[in-house]
């Protein structure tokens, strides 16, 4: 073993630094997974998790978030949860105080939350609501008129939040869900999960982040793995999953990101967008693939004095 390190996907700077000092003081891997992720929640400039996450096609931020404890395989998640700040706390508190569930959701997931004594909070901030709405501004295409507005007003409303879930392109630079896998000094191997998902989804869908094998897995024998992007797709090939088998099979890091990016290439999908994964194994090593150059992620050990940026392997 190599000692602590942590890796994240982009965007996971604004959590490394806590999650690396939590290990260095000789906390535990899902300490610094939790840690890692709150920071990212927290941060304001992100709206593709937490607070000032961009909302379904009904205006309301719902949230995902999971964590995976590889010693054990056990599983804690949380979806489409609406009024709580930190969802990767929820999944965690899934974890450790109802061990007979891994997964809960929607209204189910907040009482939960409620009865554990996590504060509700506005989720929606005033620049995401910005954004929100100047998606939602009519289109030629989408308006015939006054007459038209006035009298089918709720059914172009349905119409034109069902057409952004379907053609929503998400915002220049780096975006979608955050993944954090921490190696801490026992040798314990955690992946954790966050996201607010597609913005302008369905109410009530529920992406990669909340399903284990899917978008989270982790296994201390070989691996932890997660992925980024196009949720549906990781769930038809069980991604996280299936980069951890390959690593157990042989195949490094990188090269197992990029066989399972390959096969999710060959599933029909007409709303295809961009999937991504990374990976750390139990001695230290870790990789990451995309599909499109200059997409990176995040390292960070013990001798680090701050996140480095290492490019993803880039699915030819």
């Amino acid at each position: 073993m190599s000692g602590p390190i942590v890796i994240g996907s982009e965007r996971s700077e604004a959590g490394l630094p806590a999650a690396m000092e939590t290990l260095a003081r000789g906390g535990s891997a899902l300490d610094a997974v939790e840690a890692g992720l709150r920071r990212c929640e927290d941060n304001l400039d992100d709206h593709y998790v937490g607070t000032g996450g961009l909302p379904n096609a009904q205006g309301v931020v719902e949230l995902d978030a999971s964590v995976m404890v590889g010693s054990t395989r056990a599983f804690g998640a949380v979806g489409a949860v609406k009024g709580f700040p930190n969802p990767v706390s929820i999944a965690r508190a899934v974890l450790e105080r109802l061990p007979q569930h891994s997964l809960l959701v929607g209204e189910g997931a907040e009482l939960f939350a409620e009865e554990n004594g996590f504060a509700r909070a506005e989720l929606l901030t005033e620049e995401s609501t910005k954004l929100f709405l100047s998606a939602l501004q009519p289109s030629d295409e989408s308006v015939e008129g006054e007459r038209t507005a006035a009298q089918a007003g709720d059914e172009l409303y349905r119409r034109t939040a069902l057409d952004l879930v379907n053609r929503f392109a998400p915002h220049d630079g780096p975006w979608g869900t955050i993944n954090i896998i921490a190696l801490d000094a026992s040798g314990e191997l955690v992946v954790g999960v966050s996201t607010s998902g597609y913005p302008w989804k369905y109410p009530g869908r529920i992406g990669d982040s909340a399903v284990p094998g899917a978008g989270n897995y982790a296994d201390a024998r070989y691996g932890g793995a997660a992925c980024t992007g196009r949720g549906e797709l990781s769930m038809r090939v069980l991604g996280a999953r299936g980069i951890v088998a390959d690593i157990a099979r042989g195949l490094d890091p990188s090269a197992a990101c990029l066989a399972m990016l390959a096969d999710a290439a060959t599933l029909p999908d007409e709303f295809r967008a961009e999937l991504r994964c990374l990976a750390l194994t139990p001695d230290g090593r870790h990789g990451a693939a995309a599909g499109q150059a200059g997409s990176y992620y995040v390292v960070m050990t013990e001798s680090s004095t701050g996140p480095e940026s290492h490019p993803r392997s880039v699915l030819s």
